[in-house]
């Protein structure tokens, strides 16, 4: 394999916090066997990921050692934040891959996503609600600053604009659905798990001027 080759690949990021401290909304209303949950669904999500190269993003121990249990590369980062441990693996990564695709532990319907190729610099998916984004793909080299939270789409909108790269907006995806509040395992109760990959998409372009360093 040549350097080229290598540089041409495609990584699967999952950031994956302490289980413990995971669905902190769930376990508030009372839900049971949350712990069970967080590693099913991550479990999910890891196998549709294949066969992409897959990168565990983590600050803990346990969830190294599950992330190894499955062959998976585990990095490691001491950043308390989503944002932060997302921007660790892009900074950490870049170097080896020409894209990065970070992908929620929490989706309920995550097949296809190992054969996710978009062709924009920067591609997410929006969240069930609108506002967050579940999935981001884009290719590695830009000073893109991660921002998830409420409203993360719209922020993430703004840094591929504010970098002068073409961005797609996939809406009405099945990886627009993740779990986080008990009303999302009703709603996983009603999806057809065999849908896969994003629909509908709604294409935003700023100019077509890919910014690397």
């Amino acid at each position: 394999m040549t350097a080229r080759d290598h540089l041409d690949r495609v990584a699967v990021v999952i950031p994956l916090k302490r289980v413990a401290h995971a669905k902190q909304r769930l376990r508030d209303a009372g839900t049971a066997d949350v712990d069970d949950l967080v590693l099913r669904l991550a479990r999910g999500v890891i196998e549709a990921a294949r066969p992409r190269t897959i990168v565990v993003v983590t600050e803990d121990d346990d969830v190294a050692a599950f992330a190894s249990s499955l062959d998976l590369e585990t990095l490691r980062t001491s950043a308390r934040s989503l944002s932060g441990a997302v921007q660790d693996a892009y900074g950490a990564l870049g170097a080896r891959f020409a894209r990065l695709t970070i992908v929620h532990a929490d989706l309920a319907t995550p097949q296809g996503i190992g054969e996710f190729a978009p062709s924009s610099s920067v591609t997410l998916v929006a969240d069930h609600h609108g506002r967050g984004t579940t999935v981001l793909s884009l290719v590695t080299g830009l000073d893109f600053h991660f921002a998830y939270g409420p409203d993360s789409l719209a922020r993430h909108v703004r840094e591929a604009r504010r970098l002068l790269v073409d961005y797609s907006v996939l809406t009405d995806s099945p990886w627009s659905y993740d779990v986080d509040e008990r009303s999302d395992l009703d709603m996983v109760d009603s999806l057809d798990a065999t849908r896969g990959g994003p629909k509908t998409p709604s294409r935003g372009t700023s100019p077509k001027r890919r910014t690397t360093s």
